[in-house]
């Protein structure tokens, strides 16, 4: 009865005039910082501190949170229309997104992604509520063996996104970890594949590389086709542009599970929405019956991806608010907000500030409500982009990459250094090389060595102890079973072959 007392109190504080402006504002900027790549919440929060100081601490809260919660909507429109994942955990959406889009089906992508983004979002935030308090004594229980076996577990994930050949799928992906060696030593502070060049000192950053593999590579291979491509055509009405029932029957189970795992992910300080969405898209197709549909557009990966995205930010509020630690670049701007306001953050926020935490949590369902009002009607714009032909496309596309690229370091190297990595793509894709494993591998690279070699200090150098820590040892066995799965349909492959050449042979 508590909790509901809290919450009702927490919604009249919520629907204030002032907070509800704050609200939509959060929330229409974390849409529009999602539309362009390159941004990315962490860097627009950091932005607002300033602005946010002297200000209310829940008000200015409540803004910041829209911020966070509203650029994974807005992720979605370029992954589906143009193929650029603004940030890593856009990635997953541009597997099957684009090929959606490519197939005429870009308004039932976006629909669907806004649909499961309210569906995850409001469920996260009743876990939030819910489960905050037991759920943060077992992130306490994380220390490097789990977060280093929580890596491994994620770059397991390479096999599943094989395209046509495994073999190819493992290549790209060391190519991933070599990337995430580039720049200076975490322990030692020597410098490591830098080439002498300065601007790489502190490594190489994914959205260099996803625009260059992404984007800069599909606009090359594009533009070998005819000059009467128009590349897609999308429907005006609204009707038109949502995913049908059967859409939404084929997603359910999907939408489900993968919210579990994008909340439960977020949850673990380190667990950001990059690796929820990565898992959440391996799980999707690891226990798919038809597997092999994932990557050439299917709305299972949309939702899959989509969902565990927005279900990972309610859950990254989880350890913040509980324990004062943030798991994830935009919850660190969230915690400096928070010490800038007079707010502690920790086990004692829920009795020493109740009526914060609860309208918090209240401003959140009416955020999500806003924003599924809002980027429902905005689909027939989105879609009405892919009207546009090509040579008016792609010169946009590349300025916004361009753009979002320098914004990250001031440096026109980085610019330089994502055409490099679009003609990489481009030799890639034309030989079949897969490039998400590339950006999987280096995303987790880095964390996955730091962890590492942090564990293996604390352990003595006995990495037998992973597997007598009980958290550790089960992601093992996971990613174990998991690189069994494609072993075991290759050799189900091989027999159904055998069996047809026996039976055909006369």
């Amino acid at each position: 009865m508590d909790t509901v007392q809290n919450l009702a109190q927490g919604f009249l504080i919520a629907i204030e005039p002032g907070n509800l402006l704050a609200c939509f504002i959060g929330v229409l900027v974390g849409t529009l910082v999602g539309v362009l790549p390159g941004l990315g919440p962490s860097a627009t929060l950091a932005m607002l501190l300033p602005i946010t100081y002297g200000m209310d601490a829940t008000t200015s809260m409540i803004m910041l949170a829209g911020v966070f919660y509203g650029a994974k909507y807005g992720g979605a429109v370029t992954s589906i229309l143009v193929n650029v994942p603004g940030e890593s955990s856009s990635l997953m959406t541009c597997m099957d997104g684009y090929p959606l889009a490519r197939k005429g089906r870009a308004g039932p992508a976006l629909g669907m992604a806004a649909i499961v983004s309210f569906f995850s979002g409001t469920v996260g935030v009743l876990g939030l509520m819910l489960l905050a308090p037991p759920l943060s004594a077992f992130a306490l229980s994380f220390g490097p063996p789990e977060y280093c076996a929580l890596m491994v577990l994620g770059l397991t994930l390479v096999m599943l996104l094989a395209g046509k050949s495994m073999t190819k799928a493992l290549m790209m992906g060391c190519l991933g970890l070599v990337l995430s060696m580039s720049g200076t030593d975490i322990m030692s502070g020597a410098r490591r594949l830098t080439f002498d060049q300065m601007f790489l000192l502190s490594g190489i950053d994914f959205v260099v590389v996803a625009m260059g593999l992404f984007a800069v590579s599909e606009i090359m291979l594009n533009i070998e086709e005819t000059m009467s491509a128009q590349i897609f055509k999308a429907p005006g009405k609204l009707s038109e542009l949502l995913p049908s029932l059967s859409d939404l029957r084929e997603c359910g189970a999907t939408v489900f599970r993968s919210t579990i795992i994008g909340f439960l992910v977020g949850c673990v300080p380190g667990g950001n929405t990059t690796v929820a969405t990565f898992l959440s898209y391996g799980v999707a197709k690891a226990v798919a019956k038809d597997p092999e549909v994932f990557g050439t557009g299917t709305m299972r990966g949309v939702a899959a991806a989509e969902t565990a995205d927005n279900a990972a930010v309610s859950g990254g509020l989880v350890p913040l608010l509980t324990l004062g630690v943030p798991g994830m670049g935009s919850t660190a701007m969230l915690l400096a907000a928070l010490i800038m306001a007079g707010v502690e953050p920790g086990p004692l926020l829920m009795k020493q500030r109740p009526e914060f935490f609860w309208t918090i949590i209240a401003s959140m369902y009416v955020g999500n409500v806003m924003l599924l009002i809002m980027n429902l009607p905005l689909v027939p714009l989105f879609a009405s982009l892919l009207r546009m032909p090509y040579y008016v496309l792609y010169p946009l596309v590349l300025a916004i990459c361009s753009i979002g690229v320098y914004s990250i370091n001031n440096n026109i190297a980085d610019v330089w250094l994502m055409a490099l990595f679009g003609i990489a793509g481009y030799v890639l894709k034309k030989a079949d090389f897969p490039a998400a494993p590339v950006v999987l591998a280096l995303v987790l690279g880095r964390t996955m060595e730091k962890t590492f070699r942090q564990s293996a200090l604390l352990l003595d150098g006995d990495l037998t102890m992973f597997f007598q820590r009980p958290i550790s040892a089960v992601l093992l066995i996971l990613a174990l079973v998991i690189l069994t799965i494609p072993i075991t349909r290759w050799i189900q492959s091989r027999r159904r072959s055998a069996q047809e050449q026996v039976l055909s042979d006369p």
